[in-house]
């Protein structure tokens, strides 16, 4: 059984102030421990649930974040970006059995966690078929693309209550809950013990129950909070600009969906 881990870390239990998860801040190497503790109970939930194969792909910011030296020996890790469409999910592929999340966080907009956004902090709001979508649901939806199911995700409580939404089967463990700037959070050493159980439960289940359904036809719709950057997006092909702040773009792939987010989002 092959697992792959995509690991953030503005879901990480106690994280609370964005100076804890920019490298450039001293708060940064404290919470960079708590990623790599909560990914590293993953994946011995994984062993323990009879993986035999483990990707795990650093997903935050630089996607150079976790303390190599913690990794289990059976892991293998896929550090910064590619420039691939899949980006959080990059190295994903059919061959695996499940997908897990570790870290993450809610939607731009969304008060369930202080560190709350969507990609960048250009996003406004993005949605997917008249959805606001999260990181989530585009990386579980990358997922299905090649047939895999997301099975687990640990992050904060409005995070788990979304990845419910899309996947009822998907197994959470909510590690925080927002009030404005503050957190009420599990402490890391309680958040490590249920992700490490929780993972190993989802594991054991039915995996094809966490299999969302691809649609036949994607719609995009970004909202960026300066029209500069919709200006700019504005001339990816096929892209429309139906308001200062607003880009639409569709598929019937959700690939291409993916693409167009790559480019128009991402940037370099």
């Amino acid at each position: 059984m092959k697992v792959f881990i995509s690991a953030d870390i503005e879901g990480t239990a106690g994280i609370t102030n964005w100076d804890e998860a920019r490298r450039e801040h001293r708060d940064y190497a404290e919470f960079r421990e708590y990623m790599t503790d909560e990914l590293v109970a993953a994946c011995e939930g994984a062993k323990a649930a009879g993986a035999t194969e483990i990707v795990v792909k650093d997903a935050h910011a630089s996607a150079r974040n976790l303390n190599l030296a913690k990794l289990p020996s059976y892991v293998r890790i896929i550090r910064a970006w590619s420039g691939h469409p899949d980006l959080m999910m990059f190295g994903i592929d059919s061959s695996f059995a499940a997908a897990l999340y570790t870290g993450y966080h809610n939607k731009a907009g969304t008060d369930t966690n202080p560190l709350a956004h969507t990609l960048t902090g250009t996003v406004s709001r993005l949605l997917i078929n008249g959805e606001v979508a999260s990181e989530y649901t585009l990386n579980a939806l990358c997922a299905a693309r090649y047939g895999v199911p997301s099975v687990f995700l640990a992050g904060d409580a409005g995070m788990c209550a979304e990845a419910k939404a899309l996947v009822p089967g998907i197994g959470t463990v909510a590690t925080s809950e927002g009030f404005g700037p503050a957190t009420s959070s599990l402490s890391p050493q309680a958040a490590v013990t249920a992700i490490r159980k929780g993972v190993e439960a989802a594991l054991s289940r039915d995996l094809k129950a966490c299999l969302p359904k691809l649609a036949d036809r994607y719609e995009l719709v970004i909202e960026f909070t300066t029209p500069t950057e919709a200006y700019r997006g504005s001339w990816y092909p096929g892209m429309e600009h139906p308001a200062a702040r607003t880009l639409r773009f569709t598929a019937k792939d959700f690939f291409d969906i993916q693409r167009a987010i790559r480019f128009v989002v991402i940037g370099n």
